[in-house]
């Protein structure tokens, strides 16, 4: 019997949607809007709703382009602080447990130009920039009662900089001894992280392509996780530690599992290739002891069967994350 066809066939026989999931059931909640005084109560009561037990709140400071130097808070585009402390704390009166999570976009990057690619003119400089944001997130996130602490996301060309992730994480701690830190890792760039033993939680999002059929089917997709569910047991057994999938996501656009990362692409809205990709998630990743959690992006934005993006609210995909999340 080949690698390959037993793993699939052990797979097959794994438990479907009614699998346990794990400990951390949670939800990521972008703080998108452009309304400074827009509160985020409502969403969090969905989420509450949905059975999760653990949330994600992200926000977005800025940078120009990939060779800036200066990290910064876009009105309009960033979440006010006063928003930010006011959606961790509705979260921890809901009962949930809390990830601050504050990521780097660029707002004039050029073509392939995102924050996995961040090369600034003055490394010092970024480096001192990029601290004060984590450190005043750190101080929204303390102010709001937030559990654990994202220190970063994605941040690709970054992540074999040893030194410098020691220095930051030294004066994270040195502030707030008690929060738990995480690091994100891109789901293609996970095992060249150098710092894994800096934070106490390992990371990564989950937006393999899984397919290029524009109408692939629950079996398809799970086929398709098959290889990377072996890779990860086997990363995670080698470094010693569970991890979480900090982002997972499929917008519901025709070709949503084949490009999972991008929901910007012009295609048909297709609600039921979002909840297949649900599906052949749940079915592959319940009752695996090393997924410590698993955070589905992300419940901000108005959804319904014409939205074509991240968001599961209004949609089927909503009912099989609640499933799983309220299995006995």
């Amino acid at each position: 019997m080949s690698l390959l066809f037993a793993l699939c066939a052990g797979l097959a026989a794994s438990p479907g949607a009614s699998g346990e999931p794990p400990t951390e059931r949670g939800v990521a909640l972008g703080l998108f809007s452009a309304d400074p005084e827009y509160r985020y109560g409502m969403l969090l009561d969905e989420i509450v709703a949905t059975g999760a037990t653990h949330v994600s709140i992200t926000w977005v400071w800025w940078q120009t382009n990939t060779r800036s130097t200066k990290i910064r808070q876009v009105d309009g585009w960033s979440a006010t602080d006063e928003q930010v402390v006011d959606t961790i704390a509705r979260a921890k009166a809901l009962g949930l447990h809390v990830t601050a999570f504050p990521i780097v976009r660029l707002t004039n990057g050029g073509p392939g130009e995102w924050r996995g690619r961040i090369a600034p003119d003055d490394e010092d400089a970024w480096w001192r920039s990029y601290t004060g944001y984590i450190l005043h997130s750190l101080a929204l996130a303390e102010k709001g009662g937030a559990d654990r602490l994202s220190v970063g996301s994605e941040l690709l060309s970054r992540e074999r900089m040893r030194g410098r992730w020691l220095e930051l994480v030294e004066r994270v701690r040195m502030r707030a001894p008690e929060m738990e830190l995480l690091y994100s890792a891109n789901w293609d760039h996970y095992e060249v992280v150098s710092f894994w033993d800096a934070v106490d939680v390992v990371g990564l999002t989950a937006y393999w392509e899984l397919t290029r059929d524009f109408d692939p089917s629950i079996a398809d997709l799970r086929f398709a996780w098959t290889p990377i569910r072996h890779t990860l047991l086997d990363w995670s057994r080698r470094i010693g530690r569970p991890f979480v999938f900090t982002e997972v996501g499929y917008p519901s656009l025709d070709g949503g599992a084949a490009w999972p990362w991008d929901e910007t692409r012009k295609a048909l809205v297709d609600i039921d290739e979002q909840r297949r990709a649900y599906e052949a998630f749940v079915a592959t990743w319940s009752d695996v002891d090393v997924l410590h959690g698993v955070y589905f992006w992300n419940w901000f934005g108005f959804g319904g069967p014409e939205d074509t993006n991240y968001t599961p609210r209004k949609k089927p995909a909503a009912g099989v994350l609640e499933r799983w999340y309220r299995a006995p």
